[in-house]
């Protein structure tokens, strides 16, 4: 049999593919092995700001693997473990449990009881739990579940087959069968919840990569059956940054102190206690970077005050943002930078044009094009069955398993993308007045009931801020809805656009900037980046057009008026006005899983009078002058 290429893009490493999601090539089924197993291969990824937001040493991306012949010899990539080990054969519908040592370099697993050698299929069914692990189903345990007869315990020899009877249909017709003892039971009410737990079963409190010397945790969670490809099975925990250039003149102190910060054991030394542990990372550091202990000493002292003072309110991520927000609202422009070189401009309305790009240019503070911009993201973990809730007591969300199972992760997987964008900011002054209107406040503030109830409010108040404003959820509508109508006018399809939003609230008495602005770009996984067509977008006369061309179509749904009734939508009624017909967005898009959004803050209706209402009114009045009437 002939060798096979497995590959998958670096990209994928970190999502869908990363450590612990499962991924079918070819009619098999693998599942991505922790980092330990790609750690000394694994290439350098620069991104201090991220790396201090998430309190490790830095990130490594997936190695190449050579193209051509070089690449069947290498195995210098992510580790991606056979699962569910469970097999069967699609002739003789007998079923094997799989072992590492019956693998072959290359090879896929076939049957070796029939003629032709057929490749062995994955069983569609495995178990999960909360906890984050995942095991194979013990089908032997599942056929005797039944009795009907037949004692387990009399049973020595499980031979299994997985056969499918014609006299039934869907999971009825499926039947796994003990050829030894001819006890069986179909999979119908696998899906129910708690049905392995009747069976007998236990999470095993381990994951299919774990070799067999590893301990496994202690899990009193109860497993469920789930398909292996359903989206319940893998919740990837993901955070990016955009490469924001430091500052010129920056001092030869702040050089040291940055090389000191970036050193891999600054993490364990400035959580450490005084002792011998804390002198000896000193003495590494203060060796490895040329300077003196006490200036090391100096800067742990200096780190602990700034975190004491620090706001509790305040999230960390928030110190991303207030980068990024004004990197893009600086009055110059930033050019010649490999990572990020943007340029100001403007809608271009003149005074002789219609009424509605008027209106648009009043509300419009800002437009910046970013021919070159870097983004960094990077896996911290993931959860199972249930998306993680977070740190707080919203929810009883699913516990975040580390990209390392065995210790605490020092670096994480990252993939650095290079491409384009748009960024657009709004008139804060106008923004604030129509925030300030009693219907507005009383609409939102119905939203963010349903957020404080929502299992996933810690997270989604990660990227609004302690308080939801209405300019967040009337931006990230305003966000999805650019991206629909860029992916008409650009050339890009919507899949391979992001958002990033900058509407965030900021504890009470913070002397933060307001942020008001959505930045809609496009990164791909090479080095010379994309195509053009945001930057040509955002020039005028072209953005003008998109912008109201996208406000007209807000008006309207198919799903109307239900859409536009909703009192509620997706998980947790989290949106209002808005559907998969109008404006979701696919799941690589939204920084906040197609959450907080609202048409009708948007264009308004008649009960909330939305921000670019008269613009929408407007364009209106002017295709209504330009119908000729017999």
């Amino acid at each position: 049999m002939k060798d096979i290429r497995r590959k998958v893009r670096r990209a994928q490493t970190i999502v869908p593919f990363g450590v612990g999601g499962i991924i079918d090539i070819r009619g098999e089924s693998f599942v991505a092995a922790d980092i330990r197993s790609w750690a000394v291969n694994g290439e350098r990824v620069e991104s201090p700001r991220l790396a201090s937001k998430l309190g490790v040493q830095g990130f490594r991306s997936a190695p190449v693997i050579p193209s051509g012949k070089a690449a069947y010899a290498s195995r210098i990539g992510p580790t991606y473990v056979r699962f569910p080990k469970w097999l069967f054969c699609p002739q003789c519908r007998k079923m094997v449990l799989w072992r590492q040592d019956l693998e072959q370099w290359g090879k896929q697993a076939v049957c070796g009881s029939c003629s032709g050698k057929p490749q062995l299929a994955p069983m569609r069914f495995i178990q999960v739990c909360r906890d984050g692990h995942m095991a194979d189903i013990d089908w032997r345990r599942w056929a005797h579940s039944r009795g009907e007869g037949h004692d387990e315990r009399q049973c020595r020899v499980y031979r299994l087959r997985f056969v499918a009877t014609p006299q039934s249909s869907g999971l009825e017709a499926l039947r796994v069968v003990c050829v030894a003892c001819r006890a069986g039971r179909n999979l119908a009410g696998i899906s129910q919840k708690n049905v392995l737990k009747q069976v007998g079963l236990k999470c095993t409190g381990s994951h299919p990569w774990q070799p067999v010397s590893d301990e496994p945790d202690p899990c009193e969670e109860t497993p469920q059956a789930v398909q292996r490809g359903a989206s319940n099975v893998y919740f990837p925990i993901t955070h990016s940054a955009l490469d924001i250039p430091a500052p010129e003149g920056v001092s030869e102190e702040d050089e040291m102190a940055q090389e000191v910060y970036n050193h891999r054991f600054w993490p364990d030394f400035k959580s450490s206690v005084n002792g011998p542990a804390s002198a000896v990372f000193m003495e590494y550091i203060a060796r490895d970077c040329d300077v003196p202990e006490e200036f090391v000493e100096t800067l742990r002292r200096r780190h602990a005050e700034e975190a004491a003072s620090m706001p509790s309110a305040e999230d960390p991520d928030d110190d991303l943002s207030i980068a990024e927000w004004a990197a893009f609202s600086a009055p110059e422009s930033v050019a010649g930078s490999q990572t990020f070189s943007v340029r100001r401009t403007h809608l271009g309305v003149q005074h002789h044009d219609p009424g509605s790009m008027q209106e648009l240019d009043a509300r419009i503070s800002g437009i910046v094009v970013a021919d070159r911009v870097r983004e960094v993201r990077a896996l911290e973990g993931f959860s199972r069955y249930e998306p993680n809730a977070g740190d707080g007591d919203q929810g009883t969300g699913g516990r975040v398993v580390s990209v390392n199972t065995q210790s605490r992760a020092k670096w994480l997987p990252a993939v650095d993308t290079y491409g384009e964008g748009i960024f657009i900011s709004v008139d804060e002054q106008r923004l604030s007045t129509w925030e300030a209107l009693p219907s507005v406040r009383a609409w939102t503030g119905r939203i963010e009931r349903n957020l404080n109830h929502s299992f996933k409010a810690d997270r989604l108040r990660d990227k609004s801020g302690p308080k939801l404003l209405p300019r967040f959820v009337m931006l990230h509508t305003l966000a999805h809805h650019f991206i629909r109508q860029l992916s008409y006018d650009s050339g890009y399809n919507a899949a391979s656009l992001r958002e990033r939003v900058y509407a965030r609230s900021h504890a009470p008495g913070s002397e933060l900037p307001p942020q008001a602005g959505v930045f809609i770009y496009t990164a791909a996984g090479d080095a010379e980046g994309t195509l053009g067509g945001l930057v040509r977008q955002g020039r005028p006369p072209n953005l003008v057009e998109t912008l109201v061309r996208l406000l007209e179509s807000a008006q309207w749904c198919s799903q109307d008026p239900l859409c536009a009734d909703s009192t509620g939508r997706s998980l947790a009624n989290l949106n209002r006005a808005a559907c998969h017909a109008c404006t979701l967005l696919p799941e690589t898009c939204c920084e906040i899983d197609n959450s907080l959004l609202d048409r009708t803050l948007l264009i308004g209706d008649d009960e909330v009078p939305g921000f670019f209402r008269d613009v929408v009114q407007a364009a209106l009045d002017e295709s209504a002058e330009a119908v000729d009437l017999p």
